[in-house]
């Protein structure tokens, strides 16, 4: 199983729709997902509700059960089970600031590695907008992490934060690979957003995505009717699907998953 973190440390920059649309491709792709909503805002577990598990968030940082966690029937190798599993955002994610990072990142690791043995292809995990422990415990489990980012200032400062975080949380957890930036909510027509992206691509040149994700309001229509924008009868829609597409593919391809 691969595993994959979504993570910015300021809000608002498409973080959840991109989660949310690749575990929606990877699941066409015929994969074997689980999503975990760390960010206790649960838009993600909004969205993905038709795939609850019945097993919450902050139940992966108490001890968990040898084998798997047969209250709530997550066994992805039994006939006709469900190839997507979410585990949902609850109010006890709350509570996790109040457990050191050693610890939180221990008893998630175990989780990470009971789901492991429940043979799904990849995870991919929601986080909330800020470096919390919910967040550092993910990266310090994880195989690799995406950052999307909006092309405003205060964005921006807040991708340079992430960017040493990771660079910080690497040492303790060698693995993680930063697949990089996404440039999110992109609107072409504006000279702001068009001088923020040549920035950052001389700033980050190893780091920028080469797919981009325009400014669409057929994702936030997606999200609100818990579909992937390809299911959005709109032209409108048209160009978002081939963006996230393209996204998905690059994504894809960089996580080496094998089936």
């Amino acid at each position: 199983m691969k595993t994959l973190v979504v993570a910015n440390q300021k809000g608002g920059v498409g973080k959840t729709s991109t989660l949310v649309h690749l575990a929606f491709d990877f699941l066409e792709q015929g994969l074997k997902v689980v999503v975990i909503d760390l960010d206790t805002q649960g838009n993600a577990s909004y969205t993905l509700q038709s795939f609850r598990s019945g097993l919450v968030a902050s139940e992966l940082f108490t001890d968990v059960p040898t084998g798997s966690w047969p209250q709530t029937g997550i066994d992805v190798t039994a006939p006709n089970s469900p190839r997507m599993t979410l585990i949902a955002s609850d109010v006890g994610l709350a509570n996790l600031e109040k457990m050191s990072l050693p610890e939180a990142g221990a008893k998630f690791r175990d989780a990470i590695k009971a789901l492991d043995a429940q043979s799904f292809d990849a995870c991919l995990i929601d986080t909330a907008p800020s470096l919390g422990v919910g967040m550092a415990a993910a990266l310090l489990a994880a195989d690799y992490v995406l950052s999307p980012i909006e092309l405003e200032a205060y964005s921006i400062q807040g991708i340079k934060q992430m960017v040493t975080t990771i660079a910080h949380l690497r040492k303790a957890n060698p693995k993680l690979k930063f697949l990089g930036m996404v440039p999110s909510k992109v609107d072409a027509r504006n000279p702001r957003h068009a001088r923020h992206l040549e920035e950052l691509e001389r700033a980050y040149p190893q780091l920028m995505i080469p797919t981009g994700v325009g400014l669409r309001s057929s994702i936030a229509d997606a999200l609100a009717s818990r579909v992937p924008v390809w299911k959005i009868k709109k032209t409108a829609a048209r160009k978002a699907t081939l963006e996230i597409r393209a996204l998905a593919a690059h994504v894809f391809e960089k996580m080496e998953i094998t089936q």
